[in-house]
């Protein structure tokens, strides 16, 4: 469909989308109605979702997150093949760590990976999920800490993707003159951005028991902790049980370091490497060496060849619930930009900014259209062009405090919006990790981003009026 100025029509499909998924508690029936009323109200008819469905999945983001989804789930159904999550389960188990300490080394994991915000939420929550279960954490508790652990984290650190994308985007504006002068201003703003850093101690602080959990969290770890139950009744998992419940290989010697630290810490090196070397992560290459590597020292473990490609299949069958989310998801944000949505909401808050409340007003927008879009890096294409240059003009063309907290406030936006969104990626590929239910993810993780949401905000204001 060609782009579209359609005003406030243009939030509807986002609407209907996030109001039925928390209504019903199906985010794919959901996804699909808001899909369809939006083709309807662009004047495309029911036919224009297939249409719309093949465009926006036949695109190299949708590709790139699916692969990488299908390949975690062919890792995560070999290490399990291999006993290898079980062995390291195991081993925590051995040093019989309290639920608090689970909870932080789940935590501390998405320090460890921090370079892909799509693998981390994944990994942290397909590795601590038997030995967070065991210590009866609730999966909503497990995608929160796995969730606010990831992104947050990515959009710190200056050797990420998200760091190479904020920068690119800051090229040519003011006195922004080359990508030095932009991964300069990336590691400048770094302290002004309030809620990626406010998110990384409360969710530590939360993990640690120091802030105790409230709210609809309380009451799934209260269930958890009281009745067992580690999902709500009639919860939906986001994963297959191919992956929940897949055995370790028959008389197979568990080799945690083998099977387990050596494939991750490929992953890591490989990641950082290329970064290094040609400013590029190349996260999905990492997985796919690291596939075949497994694939082949399985067999020198005597796993037969029919085994291991089982495995593999059912790595991929356990991804579908959550690749199919994603092509809905993707489907949607291609019609919020056909239909202006993230236009609209910039247009309506150009005309009362000044200096003392940009950052803030920064702030919301870019978390505002990415909770009506399910997407931070979208977002970040969208309104970062509006708010640094305006951040330049009222500096006189100096990279001032003003420029460094917009930036931020951009980054930071984006990246709260995307937590409190049912739509994003990084949110269902969480729910997806540590196999919860989407919506009561969604849900539960939602009065906590908010409150540090809201402390952000409130930070952005106080130094607006006081040094800015």
């Amino acid at each position: 469909m060609e782009p579209v100025n359609m005003g406030i029509i243009s939030v509807l499909p986002a609407f209907i989308a996030i109001a039925l998924a928390f209504a019903t508690r199906n985010t794919v029936i959901s996804l699909m109605i808001a899909i369809i009323t939006g083709t309807f109200l662009a004047g495309q008819g029911i036919l224009g979702f297939p249409g719309l469905l093949r465009t926006s999945i036949g695109t190299t983001g949708f590709a790139w997150v699916m692969l990488l989804n299908t390949f975690i789930g062919v890792l995560v159904a070999f290490f399990q093949k291999t006993g290898a999550i079980q062995g390291f389960s195991q081993y925590m188990n051995d040093k019989n760590l309290s639920r608090k300490s689970v909870q932080i080394v789940t935590w501390l994991l998405g320090f460890v990976v921090y370079f892909s915000d799509s693998f981390s939420p994944l990994f942290a929550g397909a590795t601590m999920r038997k030995i967070s279960d065991k210590a009866k954490i609730s999966r909503e508790k497990l995608s929160y800490i796995a969730d606010s652990g990831a992104a947050p984290v990515s959009v710190l650190v200056p050797i990420t993707g998200w760091a190479a994308f904020l920068s690119g985007l800051a090229i040519g504006v003011g006195n922004i003159e080359n990508i030095e002068d932009a991964m300069s201003l990336f590691i400048r703003a770094i302290p002004y951005n309030f809620y990626a850093l406010i998110t990384v101690v409360f969710v530590g602080l939360i993990a640690s028991g120091i802030i105790k959990d409230f709210g609809p969290m309380k009451k799934a770890e209260d269930r958890a902790m009281n009745e067992g139950k580690l999902l709500r009744d009639g919860a939906i998992p986001l994963v297959g049980k191919e992956l929940t419940e897949m055995e370790a290989h028959p008389g197979i010697q568990t080799r945690v370091v083998l099977n387990f630290l050596l494939p991750v810490l490929m992953i890591i090196a490989i990641a950082l490497t290329t970064h290094l070397t040609t400013r590029s992560a190349k996260t999905m290459e990492a997985f796919l060496i690291v596939i075949i590597f497994m694939s082949i020292s399985m067999r020198i473990q005597g796993i037969p060849l029919k085994d291991i490609m089982d495995a593999a299949t059912d790595g991929i069958k356990g991804a579908v619930p959550a690749v199919m989310i994603l092509a809905l998801a993707y489907t949607l944000k291609s019609l919020s930009v056909t239909m202006g949505t993230a236009n609209y909401i910039i247009q309506m808050t150009e005309g009362f900014i000044t200096p003392q409340v940009l950052p803030a007003i920064t702030f919301l927008i870019a978390a505002f259209v990415a909770f009506s879009t399910g997407t931070s890096w979208g977002t970040f294409a969208i309104t970062m062009p509006i708010a640094l240059p305006l951040a330049f003009a009222l500096s006189g063309g100096q990279l001032s405090p003003l420029v460094m907290a917009s930036f931020a406030a951009v980054a930071g936006g984006g990246v709260f919006g995307d937590h409190c969104s049912p739509l994003s990626d990084t949110t269902i590929l969480a729910s997806t990790g540590a196999a919860a239910d989407h919506i009561d993810h969604v849900k539960t993780q939602l009065p906590y981003a908010l409150i540090t949401g809201g402390l952000a905000l409130v930070v952005y204001l106080v130094i607006g009026f006081t040094s800015l």
